[in-house]
């Protein structure tokens, strides 16, 4: 799950130029505004003034709606001619650094641009040079949440400046003006009561008043931001990564690319009749990665390791991991998230100022953010990041049960991922120190799931699942992998690494050659 709270250097450089072109758009736009008047003043200029440009070989922005000779020698000295052309809005670029031009007209831009069909609004010899460009009036807003996530850093900034100095102005107080302070802070203490009441009786009709129902589960849950703004924050990260992994996309005539492509478009068919499935147009982008990965944007777009696809053992696997991301992105998970972040970071600024007053030194202040802010990552952050994360696994879980997916293959490959960390010696943290759920936690909430899924895949008319458990195929090889790891542990068998014993699942095959058929519904 890609959750747009923390950025990357080339995400944050990429917000920064967005900020850039917005700004320079409004500097343009006043520029015109004070330079149109005096340009339109000096409305007609003669012939031999253009041809002394024209030989003088200097470049200048001009409109030219007369004379198609001049036209022709303009533009063979290098200069760029705009016609002046009464629908057609010309302007400069946000991003003019490069140099390029944007058209905006009704008419298609060859059409403006012929010699031969120069406006006949002016004679031959009538030229007017106008140097004013005019741009849209409106201006392009940031989104909502990237505005906030530049501005969380001055928030805190500004609460920390706000202790220091109430500290040193108590500090400065002689003895006798802190005891009238304090004598007047008994006296008002219920006037002192009451507006902190206030305080915390607005942030509590803040929440109620901004809750909303999820998708498809039903439960409440507080959302700040709207649909409109994380689709721009999307398409910024969007853009993000695929700068990032551009050297590294698979085409679409690989095997793996193929396969992701099949199965997302299976399960985004198989659940059209939920809105937010069917609201969605989903792009596939496969990375060259060995890492065991996959997310998908609030806008649609799915990634998908080659790790993860190295680590599935077959497409029921693939399918299951696959609903569990468009999951997220159908209960917008990312928006609620970062609200939830939002929320607390703005309770979390009272604190701070009390901290930064309370705490008679700089040091002893620091150490107490600190610990305000790991109350607040552990208390309230990871574990609701955990909570959404199983329910992405329940929701997801139930898309591949509509899929006609063999959902008893969800809780065996949390299962093998937990044993290919213990084999590996990766350190087991504590799941309250994690954003996800433990594999071990994660399978056996799976496993309760799983007969639901079944009663779900039953109702969508789906054929009856062939062959043997998953779970119980797993269960056979770790067995027959103990097995073995005991025998070589024999005083006369050969040397090898027992750290890392080789994993050989029956079931296990390479994503290229896995057959990508589902079991599909019985037409009546």
């Amino acid at each position: 799950m890609n959750i747009v709270c923390g950025l990357k250097l080339p995400g944050r450089n990429c917000i920064f130029f967005h900020l850039a072109s917005l700004t320079k758009q409004g500097k343009c736009n006043n520029l015109c505004r004070s330079y149109a008047g005096y340009c339109r003043t000096q409305i007609s200029c003669t012939r031999d003034r253009c041809q002394r440009l024209d030989l003088s070989g200097n470049t200048r922005n001009c409109f030219l709606p007369g004379s198609p000779d001049s036209y022709r020698n303009f533009i063979g000295k290098g200069l760029r001619c705009l016609l002046n052309v009464p629908d057609t809005e010309v302007y400069k670029n946000a991003h003019h650094s490069s140099g390029r031009f944007c058209f905006q007209s009704s008419r298609p831009l060859g059409e403006i641009s012929s010699v031969g069909q120069l406006p006949r609004l002016f004679s031959s010899w009538n030229i007017q040079i106008i140097r004013s460009f005019r741009t849209s009036t409106s201006f392009q807003a940031a989104p909502v949440p990237l505005f906030w996530i530049i501005v969380k850093p001055a928030q805190k900034l500004f609460a920390i400046i706000l202790g220091r100095s109430i500290r040193n102005w108590w500090k400065a107080l002689p003895p006798n003006k802190r005891e009238l302070f304090k004598e007047s802070a008994r006296k008002n203490k219920w006037k002192i009561l009451l507006g902190v009441s206030s305080l915390g009786v607005l942030f509590v009709v803040f929440y109620f008043t901004h809750l909303e129902e999820t998708p498809i589960t039903g439960r409440a849950r507080l959302l700040v931001f709207g649909k409109e703004h994380f689709r721009e924050l999307s398409q910024m990260e969007y853009d993000m990564w695929m700068e990032e992994f551009k050297s590294k996309m698979l085409p679409e005539t690989d095997a793996r690319y193929q396969v992701v492509e099949r199965v997302v478009g299976h399960l985004s068919e198989s659940n059209k009749d939920i809105p937010q499935v069917s609201a969605l147009k989903w792009a596939i982008h496969v990375v060259d990665e060995p890492g065991v990965n996959a997310f998908v944007l609030p806008n649609g777009q799915v990634f998908v390791f080659t790790g993860l696809l190295n680590a599935v053992s077959d497409i029921h696997q693939l399918s299951f991991i696959l609903g569990h991301e468009i999951a997220h992105a159908v209960l917008q998970h990312a928006a609620e998230k970062a609200s939830l972040v939002h929320f607390l970071d703005f309770l979390s600024l009272i604190f701070l100022t009390m901290i930064w007053a309370v705490c008679p030194r700089d040091s002893l202040a620091v150490v107490g953010q600190w610990i305000q802010s790991k109350l607040q990552e552990f208390m309230f952050d990871r574990p609701y990041s955990r909570t959404l994360e199983a329910e992405a696994d329940k929701v997801g879980l139930q898309f591949a049960a509509k899929a006609c997916v063999d959902v008893r293959a969800s809780s065996v490959f949390w299962q093998q991922m937990e044993l290919a960390e213990t084999i590996q010696g990766q350190p087991k943290l504590p799941e309250w120190l994690s954003t996800h759920p433990s594999h071990e936690n994660r399978a056996e909430h799976l496993d309760r799931l799983i007969p639901e899924a079944l009663k779900i895949r039953e109702s969508c008319n789906c054929p009856s699942l062939s062959g043997p458990d998953p779970r119980l195929i797993f269960k056979l090889n770790m067995q027959h992998l103990l097995e073995s790891s005991k025998d070589q542990e024999a005083p006369n068998s050969t040397k090898r690494d027992l750290s890392k014993p080789k994993l050989d699942f029956p079931h296990t095959q390479k994503v290229e050659d896995m057959p990508v058929t589902f079991a599909v519904k019985p037409t009546n």
